[in-house]
C-alpha cells in the first residue's frame, strides 16, 4: 500500500491542468497522491471553481497584495507550511517566486511548461507568449515539458517531455489547445504519479522513472 501523498497546486487562472489533476485523482491515476490544497494567485480565477467542486481546499494569495516577490513568497510558504505538503505542482502559476520557495522544498516542486525546454522558456515566457513565439520562429514542433522546479527559471531537471506538431494554420489559440490536450493533460498527472510512487531519481540534471 502506497503512503498517501499530500498535494498542493499553485493556480492563476482557469485551472485546466488543475482540472486533469482532479480527474486523475477520481481516476486512481495519482499513485496514492491527493489533492490537498490549491493556492491562487488571483481571487477570480475559475480554478478556484474546479477546487470548490472537487471538494478541495483552496486559499487565495493574491499577488497584487503584496509589495515584493519575498513577501508573496512568505506569504505562499506560510499557507503551505499550515500543511503536511509532500509536492507542490506549479499549474498555470503566472509568478516566479523568490529563491527560498525552492529552499524550503527542494526536490517536491514540480511545474508544466507549454514548450520543449530548453526552447522557448526563461523570465517572461508563459501563456500564449510561448505559442506566440513558436509560431513567429517557424518551428514545426512544439510540445510540453514536465520538470523540477530551481531557482532558475524552468532550469530545473527534465521529468517528462512530449512533442505536439505546429500546423500550418495554427494561431497561438489552437496551438495552445492542442498542446495541452495532446501533451500537459497527459504529462502533469503521469509526473505526479511517478512522484508518488517514488520513481523518480535525479542524478544531476537527469530523471529517470525507475520500477516500482
Amino acid at each position: 500500500m502506497l503512503e498517501e501523498k499530500n498535494i498542493a497546486v499553485l493556480v492563476s487562472g482557469g485551472g485546466s491542468n488543475l482540472q486533469a489533476l482532479i480527474d486523475a485523482e477520481t481516476a486512481g491515476r495519482l499513485g496514492g497522491g491527493r489533492l490537498s490544497l490549491v493556492i491562487s494567485s488571483h481571487p477570480n480565477a475559475y480554478a478556484l471553481t474546479r477546487a470548490a467542486q472537487a471538494g478541495i481546499p483552496a486559499r487565495v494569495v493574491a499577488r497584487e497584495a503584496y509589495e515584493t516577490r519575498a513577501a508573496f513568497t512568505q506569504a505562499v510558504l506560510e499557507e503551505l507550511r499550515a500543511r503536511d505538503v509532500h509536492l507542490i505542482v506549479l499549474a498555470g502559476f503566472l509568478y516566479v517566486l523568490s529563491p527560498a520557495f525552492c529552499l524550503a522544498y527542494p526536490g517536491r516542486v514540480i511545474n508544466v511548461h507549454p514548450a520543449l525546454i530548453p526552447a522557448f522558456c526563461g523570465d517572461g515566457c508563459y501563456g500564449l507568449r510561448v505559442h506566440r513565439a513558436v509560431l513567429a520562429y517557424g518551428v514545426k514542433v512544439t510540445g510540453a515539458t514536465v520538470h523540477f522546479v530551481s531557482e532558475e527559471t524552468d532550469g530545473g531537471p527534465i521529468i517528462l517531455q512530449k512533442a505536439v506538431a505546429v500546423e500550418p494554420d495554427d494561431t497561438p489559440e489552437s496551438l495552445q489547445r492542442r498542446v495541452m490536450e495532446q501533451a500537459e493533460w497527459i504529462l502533469l498527472p503521469e509526473a505526479v504519479r511517478l512522484f508518488c510512487e517514488g520513481r523518480l531519481r535525479v542524478d544531476g540534471r537527469t530523471v529517470t522513472a525507475v520500477d516500482a
